[in-house]
């Protein structure tokens, strides 16, 4: 019931680079991943799965055929999938309760899988390089150990990871893939670019930067999208922060500033201001306690759908 590779258990408390040593076809995999140029994802068909949130589905799906994410320096983007059932998860992790998340991505795929006899369940791993603090090798490693500790055999298929996502530029560290889709008909994954995040993007933002814990935004039974609600308290020194420039911010508010996509200082601000128009989202955004719901219109797009509709 452990972290297989080609059906040989992983040894979770010896260094990665052991485990890459004896499966050369990983770093082979790795090496074809990162040679592929990240393609532009559009909207049409799309979900968008922020940091610290997860969606599921399964080919099935009529509005949902990618999910995807990016922006991620030190976080890594996990799908699992279930090969005999299609049902595929893709979330994005940064190490704020790892064992639970890998537990809750566990359960929502086999939730879909319990009727399959056949098929087995594959994970890919991606995300990270090695930066000063090493907080990407420490993600690896539990991630690893989380998936290992599952009562199923998980086997690891990608592992694009830490070093094996790593370049270096004058002396400087940066990942090579920062973001990845799936296709959820198709089974591929490829290094990807978002034009939209959304719908909702501050607010999801705003959850995250309030510590949220990893939450679930997609209801694949009724294909629909369900943000919140969510609740906190008004963000400590709001005002502070956005009196800050942007070296001060990209310094502070990320645990590795100089890997950074070039938009993360306006998104953080864009968080930062939408935190101080809404102190109290139980008031403003979530007055009844319901989620705000989305659907996929015609033409492939999100469009909310009223509440008295639901």
């Amino acid at each position: 019931m452990p972290l297989l590779v080609n059906g040989a258990r992983v040894d979770v408390s010896r260094p990665t680079g052991d485990m890459v040593r004896a499966h050369p076809h990983l770093e082979e995999k790795a090496k074809l991943l990162r040679s592929q140029p990240a393609q532009v994802v559009e909207p049409k068909g799309l979900l968008y799965v922020q940091q610290r949130e997860f969606a599921v589905t399964t080919p099935k799906d009529g509005s949902v055929s990618i999910l995807g994410s990016d922006d991620a320096t030190t976080c890594h983007i996990v799908v699992l999938r279930h090969t005999g059932s299609g049902a595929t998860c893709l979330t994005h992790c940064d190490g704020s309760d790892t064992e639970a998340e890998v537990s809750l991505i566990m359960s929502s795929v086999k939730s879909f899988s319990n009727t399959t006899a056949c098929g087995r369940l594959e994970v890919h791993l991606v995300g990270g390089f090695n930066d000063d603090r090493q907080l990407s090798q420490k993600l690896t490693n539990q991630l690893l150990r989380a998936f290992d500790l599952q009562p199923d055999d998980v086997h690891l298929v990608t592992f694009c990871v830490t070093e094996l996502n790593d370049r270096e530029e004058q002396d400087i560290h940066f990942p090579i893939i920062y973001g990845i889709a799936v296709n959820v008909k198709t089974a591929e994954i490829f290094p990807a670019t978002f034009p939209e995040k959304g719908p909702d993007e501050d607010l999801r933002s705003a959850h995250v930067l309030t510590g949220a814990p990893l939450t679930n935004i997609y209801d694949a039974k009724t294909e629909q999208l369900c943000i919140g609600p969510y609740f906190w308290g008004p963000f400590p020194h709001v005002d502070f922060w956005l009196e800050q420039d942007d070296a001060q911010i990209l310094q502070n508010l990320s645990t590795s500033p100089l890997a950074e996509p070039p938009h993360f200082v306006s998104h953080i601000r864009s968080t930062l201001t939408f935190l101080k128009a809404h102190p109290f989202p139980s008031r403003s955004l979530f007055p009844d306690r319901k989620p705000r719901i989305y659907k996929k219109n015609e033409e492939g797009l999100w469009e909310q759908v009223c509440s008295d509709k639901i």
